[in-house]
């Protein structure tokens, strides 16, 4: 009796799942929140690679299979994405949902789109320690390490291709790059310096350096009419010039005289008031205040803990023109020298991991959060990453036209961009300082970048090969 009635519920069980499928696939393609919800659910599982790959298949999703939006509307929004802080990946999720179905539909897009590179990434922090312990770990990790100073390198090289194509903009990255490694420039410093220089650029220099040119040739014509006049004033001897003398000799006197009759100024006064030093009072009430405060201090610390770490990653989030590998020595500074909440190599380890999820590369920041305080801190870090450019992309996505037509605003990227480059070269200065410690780490780098130039391959494999290969040469040369 329990045989048929198990051979009846089997068919009808997956018949169900079979339903529950097509249903969910039908959902899916619709513009409703949970249509949105699970299309780019889906995105950010499958989404490797990051940057334009992952903006690959979401054109594919959202113009060729769904048909939300027209060529030129994706255009349109890959375009603000890119012109924004942020990952272009995370911000034109944001804009397709906001165009969609307004906030609630940037919400959904977002939040579906970082959910599974979020949670992989809690995971693997917390098997970090776990897998730090198992033997030849750190060969695997020195390959993973190298591969992700190749593909930031690779990232610069194809930037500088689009964006360096002026005198002025290779001296920015230059600069920028110089300014990080060796002056210790924060992140924030060099976008504001470089942003100003690309507005001053565009609105100032240009045209008066062109005025200066005008001025020059009319001081250059107006200085020989003078030595002309001068030519013909003196020919006749030293009459007209000692006339000259004469008068600016009186013409001193009379100063001079002038300022000796005017009265001089009059004392300052200067009023000194008394200092009265405070009297410390209730001294009962304070003492019987302090046992609650001793017990409250735990709750304190993990308060100002968790404000400094989404402060900090707020800042970051803010800042990150040019996609996530540009936050590299924003955060690194932030989080290794000045605050000390990691090490070098658990930085690099993050970065490397960080690639090996599905996402954005700006999820690093979730491996930080929880080394610092934990799963509520892994969550807030995430948060505070993606809070600014998803503000950001809201006010520019409801007045798109006016954003993009702003001469100010296009100017201010403008220099940034060369600036981006010479950041990402100062970040694989700092990842391969940290994380490559031997010209076997170096020969992997070299040959990431050779592949990377030559085949384009998806970096989910290019860093799992780095690490094997790593394992590989460790167990043939030791």
């Amino acid at each position: 009796m329990f045989g048929l009635t198990d051979k009846d519920e089997s068919p009808s069980f997956r018949a169900r799942v079979r339903h529950g499928r097509r249903r969910l696939k039908r959902i899916s393609k619709t513009t409703s929140l949970g249509g949105i919800f699970l299309s780019f659910l889906k995105l950010g599982i499958v989404g490797f690679g990051g940057g334009l790959a992952v903006i690959g298949q979401m054109r594919t999703m959202t113009v060729r299979d769904r048909r939300w939006l027209t060529e030129h509307e994706f255009a349109e929004a890959f375009a603000l994405a890119q012109s924004l802080p942020g990952t272009s990946a995370g911000n034109a999720a944001t804009y397709i949902g906001f165009r969609l179905r307004g906030w609630r539909g940037a919400i959904c897009a977002i939040c579906a789109f970082i959910f599974p590179s979020m949670a992989m990434m809690i995971v693997l922090s917390i098997l970090y320690h776990h897998l730090r312990s198992i033997p030849n770990t750190e060969l695997l990790f020195h390959g993973m390490n190298a591969a992700v100073v190749a593909f930031v390198l690779v990232t610069a090289l194809r930037v500088g291709r689009n964006t360096l194509s002026r005198k002025w903009q290779w001296w920015v990255a230059i600069a920028s790059c110089l300014a990080a490694i060796v002056f210790r420039a924060t992140t924030i410093e060099i976008v504001l310096a470089a942003g100003l220089i690309g507005i001053y650029i565009d609105s100032f220099a240009e045209r008066r350096w062109q005025r200066w040119r005008r001025i020059r040739r009319l001081a250059a014509k107006r200085k020989e009419r003078i030595q002309a006049l001068e030519r013909r004033s003196f020919v006749g001897g030293h009459l007209t010039r000692a006339i000259a003398e004469e008068r600016i000799r009186r013409r001193q006197k009379a100063t001079e005289t002038t300022k000796n009759e005017t009265p001089g100024g009059g004392e300052e006064l200067s009023n000194q008031g008394e200092v009265d030093t405070p009297i410390i009072e209730g001294t009962e009430k304070f003492r019987s205040f302090v046992p609650f405060l001793a017990a409250g201090m735990p709750i304190l610390t993990k308060l100002s803990l968790l404000i400094a770490l989404s402060s900090v990653f707020f800042r970051v989030g803010a800042v990150t023109f040019g996609g996530g590998f540009v936050m590299i020595p924003l955060i690194e500074t932030e989080v290794v020298e000045t605050k000390q909440w990691l090490t070098h190599q658990e930085f690099a380890d993050a970065t490397a991991l960080g690639q090996l999820t599905p996402g954005p590369v700006l999820i690093t920041a979730t491996f930080i959060g929880y080394r610092v305080a934990g799963t509520i801190g892994a969550l807030l870090a995430t948060v505070a990453v993606f809070l600014p450019a998803f503000l950001l992309t809201l006010a520019a996505g409801s007045s798109l036209r006016r954003f993009r037509a702003n001469r100010q605003v296009q100017a201010f990227l403008r220099g940034v961009t060369p600036a981006v480059v010479g950041l990402l070269v100062a970040a694989a200065w700092g990842l391969g300082h940290a994380g490559i410690h031997s010209w076997i780490g170096i020969m992997i780098m070299a040959s990431c970048i050779g592949v990377m130039l030559r085949f384009r391959p998806n970096p989910f494999w290019v860093i799992v090969g780095a690490g094997t290969a790593r394992l590989l040469i460790g167990f043939l040369v030791f």
